[in-house]
């Protein structure tokens, strides 16, 4: 893994390249641009918090529509990450067949790429959030931790998710599938206490063992004041860093054999 690293410093050029080329070719042809990343998560806060309104959810939490803004938009992240994981060796096959170079720069670029497009909407979203008064600038530097954490997360998932669907075409539908049930079970558009009133209080760890629980509510500290649970937090952290190790290992492990598959 040392080697790789050290091979992937040297190749920061293509890196950077690839970065570029991964950001230019999301919006080619594309009228709105980058605005494309604001209209989606907008869209998808309209139908959520509709949709929170018929379920009540928006009356039992204060300050519902900025909490609701910071967890799509972080959710956001995270799904386009891991979609287009799905591509970031397959869509590469060419190269992978006739160039040397360490594979996992490919999930890294893609996921480099996605960080780029989340900053630049939550630089916006902060702004917006300042403008309406909701915004609580002295817990502001909670976002690092956050998005080095969200970071992590994502380009561990996809590397599983990059090198799975070398050999398993069928990960796209299976991604689909598992996106949607976690989106469901992470307190995206519903306060977590939701989850926590359904369990007896010895396992009221238990919501966080889902990395995006602890996450959320980082964001939410950062971004809105939310009060958050340090130690339940920690759990997310701890998962989330976890699987960073785990899915480069098993890139590295099956990148060898890419060549041949693809």
């Amino acid at each position: 893994m040392l080697t790789s690293l050290k091979e992937m410093a040297g190749r920061r050029d293509l890196i950077v390249m690839l970065v570029v080329r991964n950001l230019k070719i999301r919006y080619k042809g594309s009228v709105l641009g980058f605005f494309w990343s604001l209209l989606v998560p907008a869209l998808m806060i309209v139908l959520y918090g509709f949709f929170a309104h018929l379920l009540r959810f928006a009356q039992s939490q204060q300050n519902y529509l900025p909490f609701l803004m910071v967890g799509i938009v972080v959710w956001q992240f995270l799904t386009m990450c891991l979609n287009d994981s799905l591509a970031s060796v397959v869509g590469n096959s060419t190269l992978v067949k006739k160039a040397a170079f360490p594979r996992l720069i490919l999930p890294l670029t893609m996921v480099a790429a996605n960080l780029v497009n989340f900053l630049l909407t939550v630089v916006i979203l902060a702004v917006f959030l300042a403008a309406a008064g909701a915004a609580q600038a002295h817990h502001a530097v909670a976002v690092v931790p956050a998005v080095l954490t969200q970071t992590a997360l994502c380009l561990g998932l996809s590397c599983l998710v990059g090198a799975s669907n070398v050999f398993f075409r069928d990960t796209s539908h299976l991604l689909s599938i598992a996106l949607l049930a976690w989106f469901f079970v992470s307190p995206v558009f519903y306060p977590i206490g939701m989850q926590l009133a359904m369990l007896p209080k010895t396992l009221n760890w238990l919501p966080y063992l889902n990395p995006m629980t602890g996450l959320l509510a980082i964001y939410r500290l950062a971004l809105i004041g939310e009060p958050l649970f340090v130690p339940h937090v920690l759990i997310s952290c701890v998962v989330a860093w976890a699987l960073l190790p785990l899915g480069v290992a098993v890139f590295m492990a099956t990148e060898h054999r890419f060549a041949e598959v693809l």
